[in-house]
Formats: C-alpha cells, sequence, structure tokens
C-alpha cells in the first residue's frame, strides 16, 4: 500500500440491504447486501480512476464491520486509520427498489461505533501523507465529537496548505433543527477551497434562488472555487476570475438517484488533482453523475478511466 495519499476522507460507512424488488419496505423478504455512505462513495470512486484514497472512520467489532473493511480493500481503498470499538455497533440502512425517482432509505444508525470518532482519533501522519481532504456535513451532524473532529481536520490541513472539499450533503433528519445545520455548515464552508453543493441545497443554505448569487455568497467567504450542481440541467461553477454553465450528460433512463451527487463529487475532485480547468472538472462531475443514476445501487456506477472516457466521448 502506498504510504502517500492522494485524498483522505472520513465518515460513516455503512452496510445496507437494498430491496431486490419494489414495494413498501416492511413487505419485501429478498434484499442484497453492499456498501454505502457518502465519503464511501466517494474514496470508491476516486479509487476507481487510479487515485490513492484513505477512509476514517471508527467501527464496531462485529460482522457489519468487517464486511466494511473487506469491501473497502476490495476497492484499493486504505483502511489503516480505522479504529474498531466492542462499545457501539457499525450502522447499517435498508432502501426500497423503485423503478424511477428516489428510493426509501431507512437508517440504522443513533449511536453508532463511526458517531464516536473524536479528536483523539485524529492521526496527523495519516491526514499529512494527503494531498486534498473532502469531506461532507453528514460525518459532522452526527454527534458534537464528530464535529470536533471535523473541525480539528479542517484547521489541520488548511494549516497544512492542503486543499479541501466540502459537500454539503444535506440531511435534515439528522440536524436538531435548520437554522443549526444551516449555520454550522457555513460556518464550516469557509475553511474548504472547493464548495459543491445542490442548487436546492445552496437555497436552503443561502436563502438566494439563483447560482450565481449562492456562488457569490460563498465566494464572500473566501472559499475560491463554488460549483453548483443542477441536477439532469447539469452544473455551474464559479471563482473570483471565470464562471460558467457546463450542461448535463443525457440520461436513457434514471434507475436510481442515490449517489449522484457523491459521483459528481468524485468527477470534479479527480480532475482538479488531474490538473485539469475547472470546466473540464465540471464536465468530469456530470459524466460520474450521469452514470451514477443509471446504475441501481450507490456506487454500481462509478467508472474506472476508461469506462468514463468511452463514455465522455
Amino acid at each position: 500500500m502506498n504510504n502517500h495519499l492522494d485524498v483522505v476522507t472520513f465518515g460513516e460507512p455503512m452496510a445496507m440491504f437494498y430491496a431486490n424488488e419494489p414495494g413498501p419496505l416492511h413487505e419485501i423478504f429478498s434484499f442484497s447486501k453492499a456498501l454505502a455512505g457518502a465519503e464511501t462513495n466517494v474514496a470508491v470512486g476516486l479509487s476507481r480512476l487510479g487515485l490513492n484514497a484513505g477512509l476514517v472512520t471508527k467501527l464496531g467489532e462485529d460482522n457489519f464491520g468487517k464486511f466494511i473493511v473487506e469491501a473497502l480493500k476490495k476497492e484499493k481503498i486504505d483502511t489503516r486509520s480505522m479504529t474498531f470499538t466492542e462499545q457501539y455497533s457499525t450502522g447499517m440502512l435498508v432502501k426500497s427498489k423503485v423503478i424511477t425517482g428516489d428510493p426509501i432509505v431507512e437508517y440504522f444508525r443513533k449511536s453508532s461505533a463511526a458517531s464516536k470518532l473524536n479528536v483523539s482519533d485524529f492521526d496527523a501522519d495519516y491526514f499529512s501523507s494527503a494531498r486534498h481532504m473532502h469531506m461532507t456535513s453528514i460525518s459532522v451532524a452526527l454527534s458534537q465529537e464528530c464535529h470536533e473532529f471535523a473541525v480539528h481536520a479542517m484547521k489541520f490541513m488548511k494549516d497544512k496548505d492542503k486543499t479541501i472539499s466540502f459537500d454539503p450533503n444535506l440531511r435534515p433528519k439528522l440536524w436538531p433543527d435548520t437554522s443549526t445545520m444551516v449555520k454550522t455548515i457555513n460556518d464550516l464552508s469557509s475553511n474548504c477551497d472547493w464548495f459543491l453543493p445542490g442548487i436546492n441545497e445552496g437555497r436552503i443554505l443561502t436563502g438566494y434562488e439563483t447560482p450565481e448569487d449562492i456562488a457569490s455568497f460563498y465566494l464572500d467567504r473566501g472559499i475560491s472555487v463554488v460549483v453548483i450542481k443542477l441536477g439532469a440541467e447539469g452544473a455551474y461553477y464559479q471563482t473570483v476570475e471565470q464562471a460558467g454553465y457546463v450542461k448535463g450528460f443525457p440520461v436513457t433512463h434514471v434507475v436510481d438517484t442515490v449517489g449522484a451527487g457523491d459521483g459528481f463529487a468524485v468527477g470534479v475532485i479527480s480532475a482538479l488533482l488531474d490538473g485539469l480547468s475547472l470546466e473540464e472538472a465540471t464536465r468530469r462531475g456530470n459524466a460520474i453523475g450521469a452514470l451514477a443514476v443509471m446504475s441501481p445501487g450507490d456506487m454500481d456506477g462509478l467508472p474506472t478511466r476508461d469506462k468514463l472516457e468511452s463514455f465522455m466521448k
């Protein structure tokens, strides 16, 4: 395993049971098991594109924990900085199968092992071995300890002159109320370099309607790059020097929308780390987002370099 990482992320990987047939979850008896979690999706996507990605988390000493570590190793994710606890269980979720659109997802993660990740688990050598850190607000919302871990990690990476990407990935159910969610995320956002909200998330977080106004709100807070997901229409990017819309890729059939935003993040982060322009990075984000919605699992559509290149042609 290469000791130098391209990207490090932290959060809660989970065991996911997804229904093998459509219908109300309580009526389904047949499920398949897979890996889930927003940061997990991003780490897997980056790894499939050939980048060295590491995931930091805490897992239970249980079968779900074992499953997650083995699944991550198969995806060539660096798991050296994962810790285990006998006191708490690994989180899991159940997801319905839909013919089109958004599935029903039920989480079983309260007081999970990952929610106990705290500053004492922070490994300075491990984080400083990475060029870039990616995070979402999901891990921040899990507990006060996770929030403190995130603040510490951001400050550490900032002090080391590393870049940080932040996908707000709003999960209102994890927060006590909307105003706490908005204030916490906006406070944290000031410490990142690349901010990647969806248009609706941007509206909730800023109160503005247009991509231009949402982006300006964050650029005024000192963020260098804002890229806003616009669904099927594509995405909008803005920095102090440049701005533009990039069209989405045609999607033949929407199978499952979960993981599309994570796929988008994979595209933007990998392209910027590859040294591509922001416009090209946004286009790659759109491409991987489109591949994600045409696939059933959260990460089934995340491509290899070859698959990505042939799709983008």
